[in-house]
This record gives C-alpha cells, structure tokens and sequence, in this order.
C-alpha cells in the first residue's frame, strides 16, 4: 500500500494521527469522533496501514526533560565488527536504553560503530549507566564517549499535507 493508494479514509485518519494520538481515554474512539467514523474501523485501518508499511509503529515519545532526566548522553562504541550486532542487541536490551544502533564508521576521526541512547537525573547517573554498558561489552570496545544533548530538538517523521 502506497501512499498515493490511500482512500480518502485512510488519508484523513494518517491526518488525524500524525501529530499523536489524543491524549484521552480511548484515544482510538476520539479519532473516530473527530472524523465521524466507527471506533472500530478506524483501529481496522491503522492496524492495515501499519501491516502494510504506510504506518511504521505507534508508541509513546516521552518527554524525558519533564520526567526529570535531565542528562541525555548519546554514548558512542568502538565496538570489534564481528560482535557488534550481537552486542548491540544486549545493549539495546538494558532497560536504562532508550535506543541503540549500529552505525558505519569514519575513519580516521570517527571510530564508532555503536550508538546508545541513555537517560539520567544528571551527567554522573548518565556516566554510571555508561560503565554498566562497557563492563557488557568488556574486552569487544576498544573505546567511547558520550555526546550530552544541548537542547531538545522536536523529533517528527514524514508529514502528510492536509
């Protein structure tokens, strides 16, 4: 299912959706009432978009600075190619990590193979978790960093036009 294949429905529910579901109780239920439809075909038809690729996930963004997490730190792996991929999945596994994934290197200025998403109180929680993932990589890192986020940048996907 392609973009330029969505019925008129479809294209209004993506619409409806795409800044994020209402913040309700039955946040599938106010779609529908916003767009006059049953709660029922709308669920139906998210649940086809997103099988067919048209929707890629539905979760929640926390916003981790209101939460308290004050300290964002992207930590950066030096990671021996022939285990990143295994080890990255134990890393993304941890549930101190909100993402992780590989990514290719520049050599010589950028080494890092690995990426890890970690969020604390403060730098020193941050760099707490930041040990923890290296005492898992043990003797496959041969080095790293954290990279602290200076301001928040609003995180959005494709947009449709109304």
């Amino acid at each position: 299912m392609l973009h330029d294949t969505l019925d008129a429905t479809d294209r209004a529910i993506v619409l409806a959706t795409q800044e994020g579901l209402p913040l309700a109780p039955r946040p599938y239920h106010a779609v529908a009432e916003s767009l006059g439809l049953a709660p029922e075909e709308v669920m139906g038809r998210m649940e086809k978009l997103l099988a067919a690729g048209v929707i890629r996930r539905i979760g929640a963004v926390p916003n981790h600075y209101a939460l308290g997490y004050k300290a964002n730190g992207m930590t950066v792996w030096d990671v021996d190619d022939a285990r990143v991929s295994e080890l990255g999945r134990r890393v993304g596994a941890l549930d101190f990590v909100s993402h992780s994934y590989r990514r290719p290197r520049h050599l010589p200025q950028w080494p890092y193979n690995l990426f890890a998403m970690v969020h604390g109180k403060d730098r020193t929680e941050v760099e707490e978790k930041a040990r923890a993932i290296a005492v898992l990589l043990g003797d496959a890192c041969r080095g790293h960093e954290i990279l602290y986020s200076s301001r928040i940048l609003k995180k959005t996907g494709l947009r449709f036009g109304g």
